[in-house]
C-alpha cells in the first residue's frame, strides 16, 4: 500500500470520519492482511530464465508492480522477461532491472488465431523454465502450457488449474485489502517470492523525460508556474468520471488563483474529450491525450507539480511516481483500488449506496461525482502543498 495512508475526505460530510469498513482497509490497526496459508519456495533447480505474463491495463500494471519486484528481488541470477500488450509495453522503458520486454498484440477473428500461435511460439523460442501468470484467464495460462514451459504459477481460477504446476486458490479476504495484495499473495504462496506493497515505485526513462521536457516547452505559455495534469477520461465507464465541465473548472479556477497551467492526459480514445475540456476552459489547457506512448506518459507526469483525476491508469501513474495526486472516485472501492504513493489523497463521496462498482449508475444522478464541486478539488491540491 501507499508509504503513509492516504488522506481520505468524504465530501458528503468533510467533518466526518469515513465509514468505518473503508477506513479500517487502509489501517495497520484495522482489518488485517489475510495470513500466507503456507509460502513455498520454488523447489530446485532454481530458475534462469523466467518468464511473467503481465495483466492487461495500465492501473492493473502499477498495482501489480510489487509482485514483479518481489520475484525479481527472489530470483536476482535469473533473466526476468515480461510478455505484455504491445500497446502497454513501453512502461518498463525505464525498468533496466526487466531484461527483455516481449510485446504481443491480439486481434479479433481469424487474425487472433494467429497473433496467439505467434505468442505461443515466441514464448517457446525463449526456453523459459518458469512461467509466472499474472491475469487470471484461461488463455494466458495456455499459452505457457502449450509453449512448453515446464514450470507454471499463478491463480487457479478460470477452470484452468490443471495447466499450472505451481497454483494459488484465490481468497475471498483478499477482496478486503488493496489489489496490491492480489499478486503479492499469489507470488509468494507458489514460488515463494515474499515481496512488500511498498515497493510501488516506476522507473521512467531519462530519453523519454528529456523528450517531454521539450515536448512541454513548446506549448507552456506560464513555465514559470505550476503544471497540474488532469486525468479527466476513465476507460470503464462514466461512473467513475467527474463531469467534464468541473475539470474546466477546476482549470481556470487553478489559473485564477495560482497562475498554473493544466495539462489533459490520457490515450488515444480519450482525446475527443480532453479537446472539449481544454475549449471550455478560459484560461486555456495543453492537450496531451494521445501524444504519448505510456513510457512518455510516465515521463510527462513526473514533470508535472500535481495532479487531479478519476480513478484510472493515469491516476496510478502519477500516485506511484510521487506526484501530489489527488484522486476523484465514484463508483469503485478507494480503499481496493486507491493510488500508491507517498503524496496521494483521495476525494469520495461516500453515500448509502457506495461503493456499486457499476460501470453507470443504476439511478441516472451520479450523486457520488455530480457532488463533488472543482472547489474541493483545488483545496486537495493546495493542501497538498502543490503550489508552495
Amino acid at each position: 500500500m501507499a508509504t503513509s495512508k492516504p488522506q481520505l475526505f468524504d465530501t458528503a460530510d468533510p467533518d466526518s470520519a469515513l465509514p468505518p469498513p473503508l477506513e479500517a482497509q487502509w489501517s495497520a490497526e484495522g482489518v488485517p492482511l489475510p495470513p500466507l496459508r503456507r509460502l513455498r519456495p520454488l523447489p530446485s533447480p532454481t530458475p534462469h530464465r523466467i518468464l511473467v505474463k503481465a495483466v492487461n491495463w495500465l492501473g492493473d500494471l502499477v498495482m501489480s508492480g510489487p509482485a514483479l519486484h518481489a520475484i525479481r528481488d527472489t530470483f536476482p541470477g535469473a533473466h526476468l522477461a515480461v510478455l505484455v500488450r504491445r500497446e502497454l509495453a513501453s512502461f518498463f522503458d525505464g525498468a533496466l532491472w526487466v531484461n527483455e520486454v516481449i510485446p504481443y498484440r491480439l486481434r479479433g477473428c481469424a487474425a487472433g488465431l494467429l497473433d496467439q500461435l505467434s505468442i505461443i511460439n515466441r514464448i517457446r523460442r525463449g526456453h523459459f523454465d518458469l512461467a509466472v501468470v499474472l491475469p487470471n484467464s484461461f488463455q494466458s495460462a495456455l499459452w505457457v502450457t502449450l509453449a512448453g514451459v515446464q514450470r507454471r504459477a499463478g491463480y487457479a481460477a478460470d477452470r484452468r488449474g490443471i495447466m499450472l504446476t505451481h497454483k494459488a486458490a484465490p481468497r475471498a479476504e483478499l477482496e478486503r485489502v488493496h489489489q496490491a495484495h492480489h499478486w503479492l499473495v499469489m507470488v509468494a504462496e507458489t514460488i515463494g517470492a515474499e515481496g512488500n506493497a511498498e515497493a510501488y515505485h516506476l522507473d521512467v526513462n531519462v530519453q523519454s523525460r528529456d523528450k517531454m521536457r521539450a515536448w512541454l516547452a513548446n506549448r507552456r505559455t506560464r513555465p514559470a508556474r505550476a503544471l497540474v495534469a488532469l486525468a479527466p477520461v476513465a476507460a470503464y465507464g462514466p461512473a467513475k468520471e467527474w463531469p467534464p465541465e468541473r475539470y474546466a473548472a477546476l482549470a481556470d479556477l487553478l489559473a485564477d488563483r495560482h497562475g498554473a497551467e493544466c495539462l489533459l492526459v490520457g490515450g488515444i480514445d480519450d482525446r475527443p474529450q480532453c479537446e472539449q475540456i481544454a475549449a471550455q476552459c478560459k484560461r486555456g489547457a495543453i492537450v496531451a491525450a494521445a501524444e504519448t506512448t505510456v513510457g512518455e506518459l510516465m515521463a510527462l507526469l513526473s514533470l508535472c507539480h500535481g495532479f487531479a483525476g478519476n480513478d484510472s491508469g493515469c491516476m496510478h501513474l502519477a500516485g506511484a511516481l510521487g506526484v501530489p495526486t489527488v484522486a476523484i472516485f465514484g463508483s469503485t472501492n478507494p480503499a481496493r483500488t486507491g493510488p500508491m504513493g507517498p503524496h496521494c489523497r483521495i476525494v469520495y463521496r461516500a453515500l448509502e449506496c457506495s461503493p456499486c462498482l457499476e460501470r453507470t449508475c443504476r439511478f441516472g444522478h451520479y450523486n457520488c461525482l455530480c457532488g463533488i464541486a472543482a472547489e474541493e478539488i483545488a483545496g486537495a491540491l493546495e493542501e497538498s502543498g502543490v503550489f508552495a
